[in-house]
């Protein structure tokens, strides 16, 4: 128990240092913290967790969480190295909720495409167990969580009393969809979080990741009809080109991005920027800020 107190590395004593500072210090914004960085404080992604989703207007770039949940994490890169996705589409875009695609007949078993070799049934991944993880805590209450962080650029939730940590429906959150059985996702049906938070669906469904770069490319898309935001013509739909494995991209033709690691003294002294900013603008810092509000830096 005392080696894992030692292992998680809290925000909240982070953020306290720079209030034991001098008055005189002038303050700098979040952007000036991320300037003045050193490249020790930045992570380049492992190529096997990460997918690139490819879209007539670009490119979308995820990261995936093995692990939180590792068995649809496996099952996507299945997906992915087969094509399973391409020429599928985005067929639900909900105002303020997700974008979800996949393929749109897999309710059909007549229509549906073809799952190749990956696997046909999982086990729910919603949360996991706490040991092990190193976990960059935030001194700030949170309606959903007994206490929240980041564990290697993800945003998380973690309930101390039975020792569960889990991914947080934030923006640009990557989910599993499934039906009302909680053991009836598989990663071939996808979603993303557009809109508010919907910390609701926390240890609900699977989350398998996040989006790193493209967000404003999902979150644009013409809203489909109320209530769900299914589109009614096919038409409508977003076609994916082809969702393909980083690993599976010769190394040359790959991005190359950098994210900012969330246990970095720079990561923690750009938080506390955003929770007290005293800039010309602020007149009354906010002193507080949410987990789903802290943007995690990628260059």
């Amino acid at each position: 128990m005392q080696n894992h107190r030692f292992a998680v590395l809290t925000l909240a004593l982070a953020c306290l240092l720079p209030r034991l500072a001098s008055a005189a210090t002038p303050y700098r914004s979040a952007q000036q913290i991320l300037d003045a960085s050193p490249d020790s404080d930045w992570r380049t992604p492992d190529p096997a967790n990460l997918l690139y989703m490819n879209l007539p207007a670009g490119r979308v770039i995820i990261e995936l969480a093995p692990a939180f949940a590792p068995q649809h994490v496996g099952n996507i890169q299945t997906l992915a190295h087969e094509h399973f996705w391409d020429g599928e589409s985005i067929y639900r875009a909900q105002d303020n909720f997700v974008v979800q695609f996949g393929d749109a007949d897999a309710d059909d078993a007549a229509k549906a495409k073809a799952l190749g070799s990956a696997k046909r049934k999982l086990p729910a991944e919603f949360q996991r167990d706490s040991k092990g993880l190193t976990v960059s805590l935030l001194p700030d209450r949170d309606g959903w969580a007994d206490q929240t962080g980041f564990v290697d650029g993800f945003p998380v939730g973690q309930d101390r009393k039975d020792g569960k940590t889990w991914l947080a429906h934030c923006y640009g959150a990557l989910g599993a969809g499934r039906n009302n059985e909680e053991d009836s996702s598989i990663g071939a049906e996808l979603y993303v979080v557009t809109g508010q938070s919907p910390r609701q669906l926390d240890r609900n469904i699977t989350v398998v990741g996040r989006v790193l770069q493209g967000m404003e490319l999902l979150s644009a898309l013409p809203r489909g009809p109320a209530p769900m935001g299914f589109y009614a013509d096919p038409a409508q739909r977003t076609a994916i080109q082809s969702i393909q494995r980083a690993s599976d991209v010769p190394a040359a033709e790959r991005p190359r991005l950098q994210v900012l690691r969330t246990d970095s003294r720079t990561f923690a002294d750009a938080t506390e920027a955003r929770r007290n900013r005293v800039d010309d603008f602020y007149k009354r810092p906010a002193g507080h800020i949410d987990l789903c509000n802290i943007p995690v830096p990628v260059r």
